[in-house]
């Protein structure tokens, strides 16, 4: 089992829908357990406007324990992303889903479409802010620092609030069905 963090962020549509029906598929994913999730927050984009729209995101962090592995996990977040609707063809503009591996236990991971830990984590208030509410003392791999240090050097002054909502009141979890039914 290694423990992953994937970021999810909306800024399209009604945004709390889609993190919480993200947050309802991560749950649905073989081999894998939801460990923890941070609140929401709404986040100033970051980027160009032109880009990325004017409304703003919201974004959180998901904690999860997988048997998966990494290029599996990242073709399934992917086909979540496009079950959610995300533009395939647009896919740097605005977006009804946004999923991204964080890290994948403490492995670095360079692919053509798949680099981990992520490589501008630590540069993003968005992305930190949720981290150290989960786990401040995860310790990246490559800059062998703790997200608390991080989110103490980020030079990032975009804004993030906390959301007075409960992250997958949308979707609440429901009981599986047993392997077999008796007769």
């Amino acid at each position: 089992m290694e423990t992953v963090y994937i970021s999810i962020g909306s800024n399209v549509g009604d945004r709390h829908d889609f993190c919480d029906r993200a947050l309802a598929l991560l749950n649905l994913l073989p081999h894998t357990t939801v460990t923890g999730r941070s609140s929401y927050y709404e986040t100033e984009p970051v980027g160009s406007a032109q880009l990325l729209g004017l409304t703003w995101f919201y974004n959180g962090v998901v904690r999860l324990d997988t048997q998966l592995h990494a290029q599996q996990l990242f073709d399934l977040c992917q086909e979540t992303e496009r079950g959610l609707g995300r533009d395939a063809e647009n896919r740097q503009g605005p977006r009804t889903m946004d999923l991204d591996i964080l890290f994948f236990g403490q492995h670095t991971i360079h692919q053509p479409h798949l680099t981990i830990p992520h490589p501008r984590l630590h540069l993003r208030r968005f992305i930190l802010t949720p981290m150290i509410e989960l786990d401040p003392a995860w310790n990246h791999p490559v800059l062998n620092t703790s997200m608390r240090e991080l989110f103490d050097q980020v030079r990032d002054s975009s804004q993030v609030q906390k959301l007075d909502v409960v992250p997958g009141s949308c979707y609440p979890n429901r009981p599986t069905c047993p392997p077999s039914f008796p007769r």
